[in-house]
């Protein structure tokens, strides 16, 4: 049939185009030189922050790092519920991110654009992104709103 062999053609004619133009829509975390910039509010003296903060620049985030020793006053004033709290707190379009949550979480929030107040991976599960070591444990990723309600977002 002419008309089948036709849109065979066709198809495949628009499939070579748009790999050869790069007009296929790329992963969040490579489009172009718009990387997601996090605000990440740590004590200078923390190694998983640090090691947090790698995680977070190795998949596509760029990090703009603020040291203090005056954690808890920063968790207050930016509204992180006392019982999500870790180590560090992060700020992400419009978001908070507290604790270890691994960047594919953070991406698939910013993606999603759900109304809360942020993520948080309450105290400093091993295995978790920064907190990487010789045994793993199951942690939850929790989405929380400005009054402190949680639920579930993501189960490692």
């Amino acid at each position: 049939m002419p008309s089948t062999n036709r849109r065979l053609a066709l198809a495949a004619s628009f499939l070579a185009l748009t790999l050869t133009t790069g007009a296929a829509v790329p992963a969040p975390e490579t489009r172009g030189s718009k990387q997601p910039v996090i605000t990440v509010y740590k004590d200078p003296d923390c190694g998983c922050c640090n090691n947090w903060i790698e995680h977070l620049v190795k998949h596509g985030f760029k990090v703009e790092s603020k040291d203090t020793r005056e954690m808890t006053e920063v968790k207050a004033n930016l509204g992180v519920p006392g019982s999500l709290e870790s180590c560090h707190t992060g700020v992400v379009g419009g978001y908070l991110v507290e604790g270890h949550v691994p960047a594919a979480d953070i991406l698939r929030m910013l993606r999603q654009k759900p109304r809360v107040a942020g993520l948080a991976v309450p105290g400093m599960p091993m295995g978790s992104p920064g907190m990487e070591g010789p045994r793993k444990q199951k942690y939850d990723v929790v989405s929380f709103d400005k009054k402190g309600k949680t639920k579930v977002f993501a189960r490692h």
